[in-house]
């Protein structure tokens, strides 16, 4: 087999990885993700694909997050028409995420002088294409020129970070290639934990959280207890910036909690994002994915994304309204680092005043509005007005998605002494180096931080 690297390298975002066959008979992307830095989608996102789209014969989608999937649409519209396979899940969500991108990326096609990087109609065809797959059902891409050969056997393992989220391991003859996508961050308050691997000859990981440890891991609902209680007693305002996947659901998982055990004040709590809306009524249909214990809640009749107070801002009249609502209140809004969304409405009025509080649970990319501030902005422009920055500033790293440092390594554990070679991805440089090195230091593998555009021949 051969892989070229062309996304995710030396970066978090854009992950796309080319997997041929010995003879060249068959190629197989795994994921089509956006680049993302400073904005939702860099300028290069709309620049022509290194490879030729139409000869790709399989897309492997390990989740739905859009610097996973945020370049299918134009992947197809460039001449793609293979196969698509992702879980259940990860279409469902792949879905709303595409559409609820296609505006902000029309957008911005505009400020970059663009063709649009795909339209609804685009998102639609790929649909189309779209199979999906179970956990553990495996299943063969043959090549379609040569129906003789041995092809790729595929296999998708629950990578525990959101919903749906997919380890995929290849195989051909007897040579086998694992893809971490991004690993999860335990315990998990909804969806089960990471399953290991026990053989690979080859890895593709993750390295988010290479260079860190998620300090309390577990004791997110302890943490989260106490930055609210703060605000409310200030008489402030908790403004967090969530990712509509997954971090929302978490989050209502543990308000729920906390307010039903009356170790929190019950005030007004706010939703205030369209997608983590649809996105949340999208869980109620694969409820067979959620951990013992989030089955075992649902089965004794908690309802344990929902609660007195909860208030959901589907329309535009609804956001505007949560300003009439005096403080003390809880404002969960769109997006998660702060590129775009209604968070950044409600962040020019809130973030000037001290009693106020702004909490990050999630990933920050360098470059983003949510890095700037939580690497200490005294001032920040938002809607071409400058903003000063003197609300207090929390940042919660256990409720990270990503495995830190260590539980990547935990997980590599079982395959270290068949692993030839871990490649390294989907991480700043600083994340990628420590983690080469701890792994190099511990476990003896040849670690390789590719580049984009580099290939090798497994």
């Amino acid at each position: 087999m051969k892989i070229t690297f062309y996304g995710g390298t030396k970066t978090v975002s854009g992950a796309n990885y080319l997997l041929e066959s010995e003879n060249g008979d068959i190629k197989v992307l795994i994921d089509c993700g956006l680049i993302q830095g400073s904005r939702f989608a860099e300028k290069q996102n709309f620049e022509n694909f290194p490879y030729d789209p139409k000869e790709i014969d399989a897309l492997l989608v390990t989740h739905a997050h859009i610097d996973h999937i945020g370049r299918i649409p134009k992947l197809w519209r460039d001449g793609f028409r293979g196969t698509i396979y992702s879980t259940p899940p990860t279409k469902d969500f792949g879905e709303l995420l595409l559409l609820d991108s296609e505006h902000i990326l029309s957008e911005e096609a505009k400020e970059f002088k663009k063709e649009p990087l795909y339209t609804v109609e685009d998102i639609n065809e790929v649909l189309k294409l779209w199979k999906k797959i179970e956990y553990h059902q495996k299943f063969k891409i043959n090549s379609s020129k040569n129906p003789n050969s041995f092809g790729f056997e595929v296999e998708f393992f629950d990578a525990g970070h959101i919903l749906g989220s997919s380890i995929i391991v290849v195989r051909e003859k007897d040579k086998t290639i694992a893809f971490s996508g991004d690993l999860g961050n335990y315990p998990a308050p909804i969806i089960k934990t990471t399953e290991k691997l026990n053989y690979a000859d080859y890895l593709v990981i993750e390295s988010a959280y290479g260079d860190r440890i998620h300090q309390n891991k577990f004791k997110q609902k302890e943490e989260l207890e106490d930055v609210i209680e703060d605000t409310v007693k200030r008489g402030g305002v908790l403004l967090i910036p969530a990712f509509a996947m997954e971090r929302t659901q978490d989050l209502l998982y543990y308000l729920n909690e906390l307010i039903e055990q009356g170790r929190v004040p019950r005030v007004p709590v706010f939703i205030d994002s369209p997608l983590a809306i649809k996105l949340t009524t999208v869980y109620s249909k694969y409820r067979k994915y959620f951990n013992e214990y989030a089955q075992k809640m649902i089965k004794s009749g908690d309802d344990i994304l929902n609660f007195p107070g909860l208030r959901f801002a589907l329309t535009t009249e609804e956001s505007k309204a949560i300003n009439d609502v005096p403080p003390p209140k809880i404002i969960i809004a769109g997006s998660g680092m702060m590129h775009g969304g209604r968070i950044l409405h409600h962040a020019r009025r809130y973030l000037s005043d001290p009693k106020n509080t702004l909490l990050f649970i999630g990933f920050q990319a360098e470059g983003s509005l949510g890095r700037r501030i939580l690497d200490g902005a005294e001032k920040v422009t938002i809607f071409g007005e400058e903003i000063e920055v003197k609300c207090q500033k929390i940042q919660i790293e256990s409720y990270s998605a990503h495995a830190d440092q260590e539980q990547i390594l935990e997980w590599i554990k079982p395959i270290r002494l068949d692993l030839k070679k871990i490649f390294i991805v989907q991480g700043e440089e600083n994340a990628m180096n420590a983690l080469a090195q701890k792994i190099r230091d511990e476990m003896a593998i040849e670690t390789i931080i590719p580049s984009f555009g580099d290939c090798f021949t497994l």
